[in-house]
C-alpha cells in the first residue's frame, strides 16, 4: 500500500515512470532486492563530492529582474500591423471581463511602458484614459523571427473538424476524413448527435457533437457538402417537431462555431454547396484562408495550404 509513495523517492525528482513490482522501494526482501543502485561498472551516475567556495547566501534577484519591459516592448515591435490589431483585441476581451477598476488601470499603466499605441488603443475599447508611461520606452530592435506573418509550418498533428449530418454528402465526408489521416492531421467529426453517422451503411464515428464542439478546438474546419443542390444540411432542422427548416436557416450552434474559427483567423474548407453556408455566416469564399471545391478529398489539400500559414491574418485589413 505504500507503494505510491515510494516511487516519488525512486531516480529522484520528477521521474515520470510507473514503476512495477511487489515493493518498488528499496532496501526490500519481498523483490530480490530490486531495485538496487547500479555500480560504476553500468555507467551509472556517481556523486562525486567536491569543495565549493565559501559564498555568502543573500535573498535578492539579479539586476536583470527589474527589467521588465525590454522583452515585451521587442515583441511587439517585431509584429505586423494585423498581429499588432489582434493583440489589441485580446487585451481588450480579456480586460473588459475583469470588474475590477482598480486592476484594468493598473494594466493600461504597464502597458503604457511597453507602447503608446498598444496602450491607447486597449484605453479606448475599455472607455478609459490612456495612462503616460512611468519609465523611458525600451530601443529594442524588431526581430522578423518574432512574427507569424509569411511563414510557413508543418501541419502534422493539426485538428480538423468536419461537419456533418445525415442529410450531407457522406461518401465526401469519408474522403475528407482519409485525406485529412494521410496528410498527417487529425479529423474529427461534428454532428447533431453523436454516435454515427449512416449506422446502417458504412458508419462514420461521430467525435463531437453540435452541442458540444467549440472553435477553440479545431485548427480548421470543413463543411461537408450536399448529396443535391438544395438540399437540408447541417442541423437546419427543428429536432422536437421532426420538420425541416428551411437550408439558409442552418443549426445556430454551426453558425458560432463557423463564425468563431474565422474570427480566430482559422482555415475554413468545404465542398458542394458548402458556400451557401459560408455566406448564411457572412464569409464568402474567396477571402484569405477559405477554401471551397468539389470533392471532399479536393479541399483538403488547399485547406493543407492554408494551415501551413498556421493562421489567415490577412483576412483583416489592418486599420493601425
Amino acid at each position: 500500500p505504500h507503494a505510491p509513495v515510494n516511487d516519488m523517492l525512486r531516480d529522484g525528482m520528477h521521474q515520470s515512470a510507473v514503476h512495477t513490482g511487489v515493493a518498488p522501494y528499496r532496501p526490500n526482501s519481498l523483490d530480490g532486492g530490486c531495485p538496487f543502485l547500479a555500480g560504476a561498472d553500468a555507467a551509472a551516475f556517481v556523486e562525486t563530492p567536491v569543495e565549493v567556495p565559501a559564498a555568502g547566501k543573500v535573498r535578492e534577484a539579479p539586476a536583470s529582474f527589474s527589467d521588465h519591459f525590454t522583452q515585451p516592448r521587442l515583441f511587439w515591435l517585431s509584429m505586423t500591423e494585423p498581429e499588432r490589431e489582434h493583440i489589441i483585441a485580446a487585451y481588450t476581451f480579456e480586460l473588459n471581463h475583469c470588474y475590477e477598476q482598480a486592476i484594468k488601470e493598473r494594466t493600461l499603466k504597464v502597458l503604457a511602458n511597453i507602447d503608446p499605441q498598444l496602450c491607447e488603443q486597449v484605453a479606448t475599447g475599455l472607455g478609459l484614459p490612456a495612462p503616460d508611461a512611468t519609465v523611458p520606452l525600451v530601443a529594442a530592435e524588431p526581430s522578423p523571427a518574432l512574427s507569424q506573418m509569411g511563414g510557413t509550418w508543418p501541419t502534422d498533428g493539426r485538428v480538423v473538424g468536419v461537419v456533418a449530418d445525415p442529410a450531407s454528402d457522406l461518401d465526401g465526408v469519408r474522403a475528407a476524413r482519409q485525406a485529412v489521416l494521410d496528410a498527417g492531421m487529425v479529423p474529427l467529426v461534428i454532428a447533431p448527435t453523436g454516435g454515427a453517422l449512416d449506422p446502417d451503411g458504412d458508419p462514420i464515428a461521430v467525435q463531437r457533437t453540435f452541442a458540444t464542439a467549440r472553435s477553440v478546438e479545431f485548427d480548421a474546419l470543413l463543411l461537408a457538402g450536399v448529396p443535391q443542390a438544395g438540399a437540408d444540411a447541417y442541423g437546419a432542422r427543428d429536432a422536437k417537431a421532426g420538420t425541416a427548416r428551411p437550408p439558409e436557416a442552418p443549426d445556430p450552434r454551426v453558425l458560432l462555431l463557423l463564425t468563431e474559427a474565422y474570427r480566430h483567423g482559422k482555415a475554413i474548407g468545404g465542398w458542394n454547396g458548402a458556400d451557401r453556408l459560408l455566406e448564411t455566416a457572412g464569409i464568402t469564399a474567396d477571402e484569405p484562408g477559405v477554401a471551397v471545391a468539389g470533392s471532399g478529398g479536393a479541399v483538403v489539400e488547399a485547406l493543407k495550404t492554408a494551415l501551413g500559414g498556421h493562421r489567415a491574418w490577412d483576412r483583416f485589413p489592418a486599420a493601425l
